[in-house]
């Protein structure tokens, strides 16, 4: 019988479609326990030129911007057919890292899908994959680095923007931070010329942001806000423009990117309500910096429609110190 291992992705669809028809995938999930399915021979694989093509049009899709929730499911699907299940495990798990970044699911229950393929196999591939996974998620760098390098260190049927190759240039990053400039910058190079595939996928920017400094950290940051505004790496994000903006990390939790400012105007501004303009408040009281002088400049615009400009006038008389003087500044005709 055909070894069935991915209950991460059995886990994605329970989490995304709260249902789902039992069988010994989805009982492993629930109860860590082994259903004696036989894993086969790891070292048969079977890649076809069918699997392949469709391998590579998916990788064509994400780097063109078309990623799309369960896009990962299916490669995992095509990795396993092909007897690549360490492959076919990080995909899943690829398409659970996609769904945390955007705050659909929690960090604790992906672990949990990973100690469950581990209880469930006997396949040396996936217990490696499973162990070696487990450490990334848990920010375990060298161990992680250890465990992946020999599964995803080859050209054979992996992308060089892959992302098992991905999870290693993270380790490399993280771990060596404070090692050899010119390795690390190599590292940072290749990391930054992968960003098309991974454009909708939060934590590349977010650990791009941490891996960098100044100006491109604080591109990585905005683009991790901008893809997630509410997902878990946006708070550090912003605490890294803050910092990058030269005012306190702890006023990072009131800047809003120019994308996130450009959208609040645009629904206060169709649906006619100038009150969803409230959450850019916090952000217009703070000292000089590059996101509040643009939310300004934008909010100006606003001034000559009277029920905008009421509304200036309204928070501004309730408003104190710095938030009160660009009120005034803004409502001005």
């Amino acid at each position: 019988m055909k070894i069935k291992f991915y209950l991460l992705a059995v886990l994605v669809l329970f989490i995304f479609c709260g249902c789902f028809e039992q069988s010994p995938v989805s009982e492993n999930l629930n109860t860590g326990q082994n259903a004696g399915l036989t894993a086969p021979d790891h070292s048969q694989k079977m890649w076809t030129d069918d699997l392949l093509r469709t391998l590579d049009e998916f990788s064509e899709l994400e780097r063109s911007g078309s990623w799309f929730q369960g896009a990962a499911l299916t490669e995992s699907s095509i990795r396993e057919n092909a007897g690549d299940y360490a492959g076919a495990i990080a995909a899943a798990y690829k398409e659970l890292s996609w769904a945390y970044g955007k705050g659909l699911v929690k960090k604790e229950e992906i672990e949990q899908g990973l100690l469950n393929v581990l209880a469930a196999n006997s396949e040396k591939s996936v217990i490696s994959a499973a162990n070696a996974i487990l450490a990334f998620s848990r920010e375990q760098w060298d161990e992680a680095y250890n465990g992946l390098y020999p599964l995803f260190n080859r050209l054979e049927f992996d992308e060089p923007d892959g992302f098992g190759r991905w999870m290693l240039l993270v380790c490399f990053l993280e771990k060596n931070a404070a090692d050899s400039v010119q390795e690390n910058r190599n590292a940072g190079e290749v990391y930054k010329s992968i960003r098309a595939r991974y454009a909708h996928f939060p934590e590349y920017w977010y650990r791009g942001a941490k891996a960098f400094s100044g100006t491109i950290a604080a591109g990585f940051a905005e683009n991790c806000i901008n893809v997630s505004p509410q997902g878990p790496f946006s708070d550090e994000c912003r605490s890294i423009l803050a910092s990058h903006s030269g005012i306190k990390t702890e006023d990072g939790l009131s800047i809003k990117t120019r994308l996130e400012i450009d959208a609040f105007i645009s629904q206060s501004v169709n649906s006619g309500n100038p009150n969803n303009l409230d959450p850019l408040l916090p952000l217009i009281g703070l000292p000089d910096n590059p996101y509040t002088v643009y939310a300004v400049g934008a909010l100006r615009a606003l001034s000559a429609i009277p029920v905008f400009r009421e509304y200036f006038s309204v928070k501004e008389s309730s408003a104190k110190g710095r938030l009160a003087e660009r009120l005034s500044y803004i409502g001005r005709v």
